[in-house]
């Protein structure tokens, strides 16, 4: 597996740990619909459905992690939640998040902006 990948897959750990940690209950990792994909799905005490797009970088020397969710990124995963929604019967709230994963394991930030961006399809 290429170095990206494994980075990216111990960010997603890293991200799915820290919003456990923050009392949310991971529902799906990594669910794909066709080529699109949804890095975590979890759920709140209060039911609510949240979409997390997990963006994982060694360092942001070249842009802000949270920056690197373009418009067409929003529109793929409005497609996908879209497609989860209906799969899996969702009938709550949905929220689109971004949680950012800076750093390596041995030393690394995790920020997490809710509410990061509305769907549009």
């Amino acid at each position: 597996m290429a170095l990206h990948n494994d980075l990216g897959r111990w960010g997603e750990d890293a991200a799915a740990a820290y919003l456990e940690q923050k009392g949310l209950r991971v529902l799906a990792r990594d669910w794909h619909y066709g080529h699109r994909d949804l890095d975590i799905v979890a759920t709140d005490d209060d039911g609510l459905c949240v979409i997390a797009e997990v963006k994982t970088r060694r360092d942001e020397k070249y842009n802000d992690a949270d920056k690197a969710v373009s418009p067409q990124k929003i529109r793929s995963l409005s497609i996908a939640a879209n497609a989860f929604v209906k799969t899996y019967h969702i009938d709550v709230e949905v929220r689109f998040d971004i949680v950012t994963v800076v750093g390596t394991p041995e030393h690394y930030e995790v920020r997490h902006v809710e509410n990061a961006f509305l769907p549009f399809v």
